[in-house]
């Protein structure tokens, strides 16, 4: 199995990136915030899985190892695919998607495109022993007004990390409708 990458970046076109690793160009497609550490012509370090299928050997790929194992997790929830695993992964960081199964937010689970709610409570109730020993309070409370603010942010361009860092500067004992919280978390960027 290939764990790991260590090479140059060879070309980045969403979701995948090529990395040479002694001459040879591995295909990678990778979540969000892995793209986003990521330049053509700088050195790449990806935690990857490997995934063997018939129509072909699939190498998904990761910041870090926290990362990695919450795909892995994922893949062991029936129907969940690796594409819908990277897509929760690439849309919520791992902290925010810890928190949503801890607390069973279904609503910030089911803010993921592709993700109904159905499959969002199909996900909570399969992690929910799988994450256990969360203790909810040691986490932020994410509600689904939080999910939107992060889609708001990522969809404007900004990074996953960046919209989480704005999404954290916000004061959490003031009551703010969504608009009020974009507005905020668009200021802090300036």
């Amino acid at each position: 199995m290939i764990a790991r990458l260590r090479g140059a970046v060879l070309s980045i076109k969403q979701p995948n990136v090529v990395v040479d690793v002694g001459g040879v160009g591995y295909r990678v497609t990778c979540s969000q915030s892995a793209l986003d550490r990521l330049e053509v012509g700088r050195p790449a370090d990806i935690h990857t899985h490997l995934i063997v299928r018939e129509d072909g050997w699939h190498l998904f790929g990761f910041s870090g190892e926290d990362e990695l194992e919450l795909f892995q997790t994922l893949l062991t929830v029936s129907g969940i695919g690796p594409r819908t695993a990277l897509s929760i992964l690439s849309k919520l960081p791992p902290a925010t998607f810890r928190a949503a199964i801890a607390q069973q937010q279904v609503d910030v689970v089911s803010r993921v495109p592709g993700v109904g709610k159905k499959t969002a409570e199909k996900i909570i109730f399969a992690l929910k022993d799988k994450l256990g020993g969360l203790d909810a309070t040691a986490e932020p409370s994410f509600t689904a007004a939080d999910a939107e603010v992060l889609s708001a942010l990522t969809s404007l361009g900004y990074s996953v990390a960046e919209a989480q860092a704005a999404l954290a500067s916000l004061p959490r004992n003031e009551p703010m409708d969504l608009e009020e919280k974009i507005r905020r978390a668009l200021a802090y960027f300036r």
